[in-house]
């Protein structure tokens, strides 16, 4: 696939952490200090980031980035908001994304976009069912801005469209 987006991005990513990848979820929650003491207790650890509408916790032990995100009307969804898989080198992304092309499930690059108080470089793709699923690297671990739209995304702020949403794959 080698999305000409992507291919001249920063080829390593600017967080750390143990394994060659790692799992990533986005949540949406009503209430964010709430949702923090549930996630404090079930990973036994403090979250690594923290804002009024945020939180991010990187767990070692599994390996995944969980992101919590304000959403005051969130409810259980049918469907998760979506899974990702962070990936420490730009390559990774690649290689994941022609295995799902290959497969048939072509997804859609999108470069330095500002999602989750972060810049990340990323393919979305959707499993059969609809999940939406992000493979992605952070190119710059922490911003002051939630949401903005990168050369392949118009811009967004967190009450025009959700973050970390995919404008693909449906």
């Amino acid at each position: 696939m080698g999305s000409p987006v992507l291919a001249s991005m920063q080829p390593e990513s600017a967080v750390s952490f143990p394994t060659p990848t790692r799992i990533h979820m986005a949540l949406g929650v009503a209430d964010v200090p709430r949702a923090i003491g549930f996630y404090r207790s079930l990973f036994g650890q403090e979250p690594t980031k923290v804002r009024d509408d945020y939180a991010k916790f990187e767990v070692f032990d599994p390996p995944v980035s969980l992101s919590l995100s304000l959403t005051p009307d969130a409810t259980a969804p049918a469907l998760p908001q979506h899974f990702g898989v962070q990936v420490q080198h730009r390559a990774a992304i690649d290689e994941i994304a022609d295995r799902l092309a290959d497969a048939g499930f072509a997804g859609r690059a999108e470069g330095q976009v500002t999602c989750c108080y972060a810049i990340s470089d990323k393919v979305w793709a959707a499993d059969p069912d609809g999940h939406q699923w992000e493979v992605y690297i952070v190119t710059q671990a922490d911003t002051p801005i939630h949401s903005a739209g990168g050369p392949a995304r118009s811009t967004t702020t967190v009450d025009e469209a959700p973050c970390c949403a995919p404008t693909c794959c449906k």
